[in-house]
């Protein structure tokens, strides 16, 4: 039976419920989607900081949208869930631009982009989502058009009205074609609560240390939980704790907790 981009749309959209969040650990290389894909995942989501510190960047808009459609594209073809991509900003310089980024990246595959406004005017990313929107209209593909929202991760504005800043955003975007709203750096359940009752799409919260758990964040309202760059963050730490057990003592315990090497071999047996 051929699964056809449709059929993973419908599938990625029906996932986002409170009553039992979507849980994503996000990959940033083919290697890391299928290992995710393998431990159950019923979707894969891209993380734009490990894809751009994979490829020798720092994350914050500094690759080329052709690197991360290229690399978008592989994941698609490994896997056999539905793939979301982080696209930071659109990779390109004004609303137009987006469009065009977007395009590609559901000719990739993808059935959903997470788009960030990080310091930029709310209306700048307004904008973006409008042509988000249009683009995919443009060729016929359903997109989860999921809007990250960096008031609380990037400590924007004043502490006292974040929260109605916040959901004033979250308004605007869903105004110009947000599906979703994603918004990092909440770890307080009360308003994460708030955030929950005050916006009228799924809600995404990205899980760090001391946040709840995903079973209590969907009693909260969240729809979509994301690691971000943890994952990511995780494996290079335990890169450098394996690296620095041979150099400093010439030991090698950390690798008893490895992958065997048949079990990850075996996710590149051939396409899928």
């Amino acid at each position: 039976m051929t699964v056809t981009h449709t059929d993973r749309a419908v599938l990625f959209r029906s996932l986002h419920t409170p009553a039992r969040p979507l849980a994503l650990a996000n990959a940033w290389d083919v290697a890391s989607a299928r290992v995710v894909e393998a431990a159950g995942a019923p979707a894969i989501a891209t993380t734009s900081a490990g894809i751009s510190w994979s490829l020798g960047h720092p994350d914050g808009d500094t690759l080329t949208r052709e690197r991360v459609v290229d690399l978008v594209g592989r994941i698609v073809a490994a896997v056999g869930v539905p793939v979301s991509a982080d696209i930071e900003g659109g990779y390109a310089q004004d609303a137009a631009g987006v469009g065009d980024t977007v395009e590609r990246v559901l000719a990739a595959g993808a059935v959903g982009i997470n788009i960030e406004d990080g310091t930029r005017p709310p209306a700048e990313l307004g904008a973006r989502l409008t042509a988000a929107r249009a683009a995919a209209e443009r060729v016929g593909a359903s997109l989860f058009l999921n809007a990250r929202i960096d008031t609380y991760l990037f400590g924007l504005g004043d502490p006292a009205t974040r929260l109605k800043d916040t959901l004033e955003r979250a308004r605007g975007y869903v105004d110009a074609g947000a599906d979703g709203i994603f918004v990092p750096g909440v770890v307080d359940a009360a308003t994460i609560a708030e955030l929950a009752a005050g916006v009228s799409v799924p809600l995404n919260i990205m899980a760090v240390p001391g946040a709840p758990d995903v079973a209590a964040l969907g009693a909260l309202g969240v729809a979509r939980v994301s690691l971000g760059a943890g994952v990511a963050q995780a494996a290079y730490a335990a890169t450098r704790m394996a690296a620095q057990q041979l150099y400093e003592t010439g030991a090698y315990h950390t690798l008893a907790d490895a992958i065997p090497f048949p079990e990850l071999n075996g996710f590149f047996s051939g396409p899928r």
